[in-house]
């Protein structure tokens, strides 16, 4: 038997469930390998189909969705027609939230926590739906992007969004750069780093009000997308305000003005990433 493979096919940007982290937003480079006979092109798959047929099926699973573990202790899951609701209560030992969303903005796991070897199995049952009978065995690794800086990772609904984006929890694992006058500020860095670890940022119109979960004070944020209602519970020392949408340009113009508001004499330039490879820049020129 032969085998090929493709490193980095795809990346699922998602949001999952954690009974302490809370909302974690994620990003997850996938490789594949393929292993069987070699058809009559002396192939055992067609690069072409790889990148087309196994990646769109692994971008319909995961990828802008909100990943949630079906057995994690204490989650109540009510399960509509069209639409689901979450809860989950554990008071000052853990996170607790409430949620409702469109079906479709859920992936169901049957676990009680998310790991990568749940994911990976998952995936990995994806890929062989698709892929010809010569193919024998598949094998999926995920893996995060390496960094060598400081990173965050947050969470976020684009009401707006005409695709997936508009799904009130969906995130990415995150880069940032942040330069002052011409060199890297890593101390600046490190600072968004610790603040939006496991953030979930929210636009201030979306905010309907206040709510207590086990006496936790919470922000009830809600919208109407074209994918149907969102709403969203959850504590406030897990949330950022922004008084924009939280597109990664709004993230990285708002990060730059922050900075300058640090030192408005320099110059500063923020490269703020939305999971791997791509995001958005931002500059601050004093007047």
């Amino acid at each position: 038997m032969a085998s090929l493979f493709v490193d980095a096919l795809t990346v699922i940007d998602f949001s999952y469930l954690d009974a302490q982290r809370g909302i974690v937003g994620e990003s997850w480079i996938v490789d594949v390998e393929l292993e069987g006979d070699l058809n009559d092109e002396g192939m055992v798959f067609d690069f072409g189909h790889v990148k087309k047929a196994i990646k769109a099926e692994i971008d319909s699973g995961m990828d802008h969705r909100f990943v949630v573990p079906e057995h994690m202790p204490g989650l109540l899951i009510q399960r509509g027609t069209e639409d689901s609701a979450l809860s989950l209560k554990q008071g000052h030992q853990g996170f607790s939230f409430n949620y409702r969303a469109p079906n479709e903005a859920f992936y169901w796991l049957d676990a009680t926590t998310i790991t990568l070897t749940d994911a990976t199995r998952h995936i990995t049952a994806q890929v062989r739906k698709v892929v010809p009978a010569n193919v024998k065995q598949v094998i999926v690794h995920l893996r995060t992007e390496e960094n060598h800086g400081a990173f965050y990772h947050y969470s976020h609904g684009l009401k707006k969004h005409q695709g997936d984006c508009q799904r009130m929890i969906h995130g990415h694992r995150s880069n940032i750069r942040i330069d002052r006058a011409g060199s890297r500020d890593s101390f600046a860095e490190k600072t968004w780093a610790a603040r939006w670890q496991d953030i979930y940022l929210i636009t201030r119109e979306d905010i309907q009000g206040e709510r207590t979960l086990f006496d936790v004070a919470c922000y009830h944020v809600a919208y109407t997308a074209q994918q149907g209602r969102f709403e969203l519970t959850l504590p406030k020392e897990r949330c950022y305000i922004l008084d924009t949408d939280t597109t990664v340009e709004l993230i990285a113009e708002h990060i730059a003005q922050e900075q300058a508001k640090v030192d408005p004499t320099c110059a500063w330039k923020v490269r703020a990433y939305e999971g791997v490879d791509k995001g958005a820049i931002a500059t601050y020129t004093p007047a």
